[in-house]
């Protein structure tokens, strides 16, 4: 379990159908422990106290046929350190949810909307989500990747992680994962 206190977008083109993650962090290797992904099924982001179980097995939820809600409870269920965790799940027909412990550093939170769910901590603040939101929503009709990055790159000029930027991750799937 590593502190992977971060920023992260997970989402979903309607367009497409397309799923993708990008996120950013001061931890190296990011990409590493953060983004989980399979393709018709469904995109996690799992950060704070990293456990990467909560991607591995919330997409098998997924795939079997559980709504993120449902994904989302039964993690936390499983989980006994899930106030230090912070999770973010966009299903493959759209639909979104996020978990932000309470133990986990501030700013933290998260913003979700129809196909998207954004998520940080260890934020200089909640401008950071607010401007990813708006960045991802600006264009629609722009490939999926670009509006990760544009939504990446406007939470880290609004602060990003407080304690600087080292790494970051792009995952994006589409009909193979």
């Amino acid at each position: 379990m590593l502190l992977y206190a971060t920023f992260s977008i997970t989402a979903r083109c309607p367009r497409t159908g397309m799923l993708g993650i990008a996120v950013a962090t001061r931890v190296p290797a990011v990409g590493a422990a953060v983004p989980h992904a399979r393709a018709r099924v469904g995109a996690i982001a799992t950060q704070a106290w990293t456990n990467p179980y909560l991607g591995i097995d919330g997409l098998d939820l997924l795939a079997a046929g559980a709504s993120p809600d449902e994904a989302r409870e039964a993690l936390v269920t499983w989980d006994p350190d899930i106030q230090r965790r912070q999770f973010a799940i966009v299903a493959a027909d759209g639909r979104a949810t996020a978990f932000t412990g309470d133990d986990t550093h501030a700013f933290a939170g998260h913003r979700i909307d129809a196909g998207l769910a954004i998520a940080g901590n260890l934020l200089a603040g909640p401008e950071v989500l607010d401007s990813m939101h708006e960045a991802f929503l600006a264009d629609p009709d722009t490939e999926l990747a670009d509006r990760l990055l544009t939504a990446l790159e406007a939470g880290q000029a609004a602060g990003g992680d407080r304690r600087g930027k080292q790494s970051a991750a792009l995952r994006v799937v589409d009909v193979e994962a």
